[in-house]
């Protein structure tokens, strides 16, 4: 079970937060001091259900399938290469 702070810190997780911006929004928002070590422990409790998310089976037809792509400018050895990075979302029936 999950504390409603808790809920909030996985929900700003879940958004792309780092443990520090998440501490700051904390602190702006409700004044309230939470550390980055606190927040890495509460994300770190929801770990295991992100790894049994990823590994889940897929089902075998999807009757509706989106495929996209960003591409991004990276630097890799000197050089700033774009390269895609691919989103999927599908609808089950």
């Amino acid at each position: 079970s999950t504390s409603e702070l808790d809920d909030k810190i996985i929900a700003l997780y879940a958004r792309g937060m780092t443990t520090r911006d998440i501490s700051a929004t904390l602190h702006e928002m409700y004044a309230m001091t939470v550390s980055a070590d606190t927040i890495s422990q509460v994300t770190d409790r929801v770990l295991p259900l992100v790894k049994e998310w990823k590994h889940r089976p897929l089902d075998a037809v999807y009757p509706i399938v989106w495929l996209d792509a960003v591409h991004v400018k990276l630097r890799h050895e000197r050089r700033v290469l774009a390269r895609p990075v691919y989103v999927v979302l599908a609808v089950d029936l």
